[in-house]
């Protein structure tokens, strides 16, 4: 069950309407139609917490792990770092598809790939600051 399904079942659950939903949330009804549609998802975790609070369920049952390094990705580099991110993750995911990878197995590869991507992220910022700064001392 994928995000938006999870935001629909528990609104539903407890009788509330997009609307209101979106009210608890902070954010517009449209907002919360495009969650459940899976047409988009929460750009900061503050939301993934208030939806977490407001249905009693673990953040984490809202947030996979996939899910989370997107989100995580998204604030330390911008939209583009987020895209970047679930296109990894798509690919790696399609890789192993239909393996014989175990669920523990898959995780732990899963986060060795975050950590290198925000290894390589972190590399790749110092190494353009550097350079950045030696063009404007010449």
């Amino acid at each position: 069950m994928n995000f938006g399904e999870k935001v629909k079942l528990l609104r539903k659950r407890a009788h509330m309407s997009q609307a209101a939903l979106a009210a608890e949330l902070g954010v517009s009804t449209r907002t919360v139609q495009s969650y459940e549609k899976g047409q988009s998802y929460p750009k900061q975790r503050s939301i993934y917490a208030k939806l977490a609070a407001l249905f009693n369920v673990e953040q984490n049952y809202l947030l996979t792990e996939s899910e989370a390094f997107a989100v995580s990705a998204g604030e330390q580099y911008g939209s583009r770092g987020k895209r970047e991110a679930k296109e990894l993750l798509a690919e790696l995911t399609g890789l192993f598809a239909g393996g014989e990878m175990s669920e523990e197995d898959m995780d732990a590869l899963m986060y060795e790939v975050q950590k290198a991507y925000i290894e390589a992220k972190e590399a790749n910022r110092r190494f353009s600051s550097k350079k950045n700064s030696s063009k404007d001392t010449e």
